[in-house]
């Protein structure tokens, strides 16, 4: 049975792809921040699985939860970098330092960090099976998000370009990784952000007109994660409906 790591686990797309993963035979860690509870519901609904707190921008959290995966279910042979922050929607001239400096410590350096504990695990050059890491980035990455949150945007921008670089350094280690990146989806990132309904407001911008869904942002990342993918890597999937 392969170990899987999602970060963000307790809600939206991370809990979407947790239980998919679980369906299709994976132990999962279902990573969370705060919300114990919702991460605990996730784990129970699963057949193995197990919640683990820990703030993925602290590296001694990020060494802390994979040891605890480790432990647990079996070494790490599989990542998905979900966890994110966002904060209210406002213009760059508005913003402070500490707020740009929060959201790249979890959305850029976070995914770094639990990016290189995974290929500690996993790469053949250290004596691991290999793996698979996919990260969530976002559309924000492509369209800049501007006044809304250009910082948020700029995090998934480093996003892409660490999938892309990452991909490159560990190809030859039998490490795989990819990203998704989701476009309008209904999620409570959207109420984080100080608008709920958003994706309504915004659902007409897409091609398809309407949202996506979480579960349909799952498939993808767990279509990036298994066989059938095996000769990609270094690729970034928009599910955005065609925006």
């Amino acid at each position: 049975m392969k170990t899987l790591i999602v970060t963000g686990g307790s809600r939206g797309i991370g809990a979407a792809t947790a239980r998919l993963a679980a369906q299709r035979g994976y132990a999962v860690c279902v990573n969370y921040l705060q919300d114990r509870a919702a991460a605990e519901q996730v784990a129970a609904s699963m057949p193995k699985a197990i919640a683990v707190q820990a703030d993925i921008g602290v590296e001694d959290d990020v060494v802390r939860l994979f040891e605890a995966a480790d432990r647990e279910l079996g070494r790490v042979s599989a990542l998905v970098n979900n966890a994110a922050t966002l904060e209210s929607q406002m213009r760059l001239e508005q913003m402070d330092a500490a707020r740009m400096q929060r959201m790249f410590s979890t959305n850029a350096i976070g995914t770094m960090l639990c990016s290189r504990e995974a290929v500690r695990r996993m790469s053949s050059k250290q004596g691991g099976a290999g793996g698979a890491i996919v990260n969530v980035s976002s559309g924000a990455a492509r369209t800049g998000s501007p006044g809304e949150y250009v910082d948020y945007a700029a995090t998934k921008g480093a996003v892409d370009t660490f999938t892309v670089g990452l991909a490159k350094e560990v190809a030859e280690e039998k490490i795989r990784v990819n990203a998704v990146r989701p476009g309008f989806i209904y999620t409570g990132m959207h109420a984080k952000g100080g608008e709920p309904g958003r994706v309504d407001r915004v659902k007409t911008m897409v091609p398809m007109q309407r949202g996506g869904q979480p579960e349909e942002v799952a498939a993808a990342i767990l279509w990036l994660l298994s066989e059938e993918a095996s000769f990609v890597t270094g690729a970034i999937l928009d599910v955005s409906g065609g925006r």
